[in-house]
């Protein structure tokens, strides 16, 4: 009889083997894993890089502009071109524009500009500039200024290939012998071809129903386009010399009186310049002031109408958010209770204590965070060496000053070293968003100081941050 054999097979486990490496990475994983739960579920701060910057207080107005403007009429009939582009100085003599009473010009540049002539860098450049200028000055509530806008940029756009494509024709117009006049400049100045009517307005014929857009009208001519006899063909601007014209509120009267020169602003210009000023009454018994302008003439000169700011005051220093801001408690501390070093460097405080051997003193460091004549500011927080009810004594003296006596101050928390410390700030000028501080004070801020940018955020000084 065969032998059974025993298939029960007993699997050798092999023993877990804990060394001391095993044990180390798993405390450091444990470690990394709770540091980076921690890390997610804390707050973080965020900072604000102190500046030098300016808090400007202005007051804004639209205003009328008058200046030294001479419109010129066409004598005849015809399809008009023009050889001078818009807001360009011609000198007595030159080629203004030209009448064709056939239409053949009309056609020859019809041929010359099927496409085939491309702006210059200078034409768009300032295609841009005005594109620019009047999204930076975009209102909803001014919607009929887009339709102002796209016809002067047509308008530009047709003169720059027209003035091109006229230049190269001049001797295929010769030769076909064309019917046409050219009308030359009487006068030096700049050439506009905006007409308005306004053109000889005084300022003492102003009225408040002028400064109404809505009943303003203007004729602007384009090149190519049919004109009858005496229709206005352009205008010159003699002079650099010009002026605008504005309302005042009986709150600016007193704002400006007395004053002869103010610091204007230019909306979406990026031009600020000093005027001369003065008040005056207009037609309709209305104040009014005027700004007298000797230069930049020639950046306004298709314009009537410019909105524009008064710079009544500027105030320049640090410039940080208001949200940074906190007002602090502080205990007051008599200056002569301060303990010096023999270099007259400050050491600290000595404050009573009480062992079993009697009443004793011991030199407290505190850090110091304002003085005035008769009180230095001590942090009065709870990691503070000081608390309400210890008695100070002064230095070879039986004098005694008990700590409880606190004062506010205005400042935000300097985050340079890695923790909070609370600095003072004078406050210059204020807006809606920042402040303008004092620079260069004593326990203040500096250029480029990294400060908590939300101050409530804060609960005491020397308060680790983590960024």
């Amino acid at each position: 009889m065969a032998k059974k054999k025993n298939n029960k097979i007993i699997r050798y486990r092999k023993p877990l083997n804990i060394n001391i490496g095993m044990i180390m990475f798993a405390l450091i994983f444990a470690y990394m894993a709770f540091y980076l739960y921690t890390y997610m579920q804390r707050d973080k701060i965020e900072f604000y890089e102190v500046v030098e910057g300016s808090i400007v207080n202005d007051q804004r107005h639209a205003g009328i502009i008058l200046r030294s403007e001479e419109p010129r009429y066409t004598d005849r009939a015809g399809n008009i071109n023009y050889y001078l582009r818009e807001g360009k100085r011609a000198a007595v003599g030159t080629r203004i524009y030209s009448i064709d009473e056939t239409g053949t010009l009309s056609k020859l540049l019809e041929e010359k500009t099927d496409g085939s002539v491309a702006l210059s860098k200078e034409n768009l450049s300032s295609l841009k500039k005005q594109l620019s200028s009047f999204s930076q000055t975009y209102d909803d509530e001014k919607f009929s200024e887009v339709y102002d806008t796209k016809y002067a940029l047509d308008s530009e756009v047709l003169e720059y290939v027209n003035v091109d494509a006229l230049k190269n024709l001049d001797s295929v117009i010769e030769e076909m012998g064309v019917n046409f006049e050219q009308i030359r400049a009487d006068d030096a100045g700049i050439v506009s071809y905006t007409v308005d009517g306004m053109e000889k307005l005084e300022p003492t014929q102003v009225t408040a129903e002028m400064f109404d857009k809505s009943n303003y009208t203007k004729n602007s001519v384009k090149s190519g386009q049919m004109v009858e006899i005496s229709a206005p063909a352009y205008k010159l601007i003699t002079s650099n010399d010009w002026s605008i014209v504005f309302p005042l509120r009986e709150e600016e009267q007193v704002l400006y009186n007395g004053k002869s020169t103010l610091s204007v602003r230019f909306t979406g210009k990026e031009l600020r310049t000093n005027a001369g000023f003065s008040i005056f009454t207009g037609a309709d018994g209305g104040i009014y002031g005027k700004l007298d302008f000797t230069k930049y003439m020639e950046q306004f000169a298709s314009d009537r109408f410019v909105d524009f700011e008064i710079i009544t005051e500027e105030v320049k220093g640090l410039k940080i958010p208001r949200t940074a801001v906190a007002d602090v408690d502080f205990y007051l501390i008599p200056k002569d209770f301060l303990v010096r070093s023999s270099t007259g460097s400050a050491r600290g405080f000595y404050k009573e204590t009480f062992t079993e051997n009697g009443p004793s003193v011991v030199l407290v460091s505190c850090d110091i965070y304002n003085s005035d004549d008769e009180y230095y500011y001590i942090d009065a927080g709870e990691k503070s060496e000081l608390k309400a009810g210890d008695y100070l004594v002064k230095e070879n003296s039986q004098d005694r000053y008990q700590v409880g006596t606190m004062s506010s101050l205005q400042g935000v928390y300097n985050i340079n070293r890695g923790y909070t410390a609370f600095r003072k700030i004078e406050v210059l000028n204020s807006n809606d968003e920042y402040y303008t501080v004092k620079k260069g004070t004593d326990y203040g801020l500096s250029v480029y100081d990294h400060i908590v940018l939300n101050a409530a955020a804060v609960t005491a000084n020397g308060m680790i941050i983590y960024q």
